[in-house]
């Protein structure tokens, strides 16, 4: 006897076997309508963004990279103080960041910048970013030199005591009473002449000659345009009544000549006339004429 083997399939084995073919199906169909491997579905991106590119095959992520192809914006221009601008302008000016990094540095610093050409200055700018920016800078008049500011048109007093006005020719001041002031209004004379011209006139008792001053040594030989000379104005000395060292003391005496004085009045008696000296052999005629205006007997 010959038995054969037949699947045995209950009613309800056939709703499970439609029910798989059914998902089969789907599953096929599906394959066809989203494509095979080579078939990729990208998201849409802006043509310059800078966002990640994903790619996708069946719904499953395959690779991701970053898309560099966005074009840089457009700068634009306006009138701008870069001593004010904040980095929102400065951006949209077309600066790149680690410049608006250096303004603001700068500023921090306490750096202005006063005129346009400072901005010149500014690390990586191009000649050409330059000429593009220069016709919109405005420089705020706050940070232009305070010393604009205050300037007056009108010259400050002269003060005359520490700067005295100059005599002009044919103006003369008395050699022997001007004080330091009067004396610095000579041409030529300052601060230092001014005082040995002083000291000289301390030393001889009063100038009895403008021709005195050359012997100041470095006066300009001008200055005695400038001078007047009254000769009753000099002290004399009595040369009877004077100590050896009070005798010296005169530019016009040495020690020889007042110890030669001294020695006439002990062995002779007082000096009565300007003859006596000329006994004298410490005396020469240039001596006595130089001194005549300053001794009395």
């Amino acid at each position: 006897m010959k038995f054969s083997w037949r699947p045995i399939i209950l009613p309800g084995d056939k709703k499970a076997i439609a029910f798989l073919l059914a998902i089969i199906a789907l599953g096929i169909a599906a394959f066809h309508l989203l494509g095979d491997d080579s078939t990729v579905a990208t998201t849409s991106l802006p043509s310059d963004s800078t966002a990640v590119h994903r790619t996708y095959s069946h719904g499953f992520q395959r690779q991701q990279a970053y898309v560099y192809d966005e074009p840089q914006p457009k700068a634009e221009r306006f009138f701008f103080d870069p001593n004010t601008a904040d980095s929102t302008q400065l951006l949209l000016l077309g600066l790149q960041p680690y410049q608006v990094k250096n303004i603001y540095r700068y500023r921090a610093r306490g750096g202005v910048y006063r005129q346009p050409s400072d901005f010149a200055q500014l690390y990586g700018l191009t000649q050409k970013q330059y000429r593009e920016l220069e016709p919109y800078i405005r420089i705020s008049p706050d940070y232009r030199p305070a010393a604009e500011t205050v300037a007056d048109s009108t010259p400050a007093p002269r003060d005359t005591t520490l700067y005295p006005l100059k005599l002009q020719a044919g103006e003369r001041i008395s050699l022997n009473t001007a004080d330091s002031t009067a004396l610095r209004k000579i041409p030529g004379v300052g601060h230092y002449y001014a005082r040995q011209i002083e000291r000289r006139r301390r030393q001889l008792g009063g100038f009895a000659s403008a021709d005195q001053l050359s012997e100041i040594d470095g006066l300009p030989e001008e200055v005695r345009e400038y001078v007047e000379v009254d000769a009753s104005e000099v002290k004399r000395m009595n040369v009877n009544q004077l100590t050896l060292n009070e005798l010296k003391r005169h530019p016009y005496i040495n020690f020889y000549q007042a110890r030669a004085i001294c020695d006439y009045r002990r062995l002779r008696g007082p000096l009565s006339s300007i003859d006596d000296l000329r006994l004298m052999k410490e005396f020469t005629d240039d001596d006595l004429r130089r001194l005549a205006p300053y001794i009395e007997f």
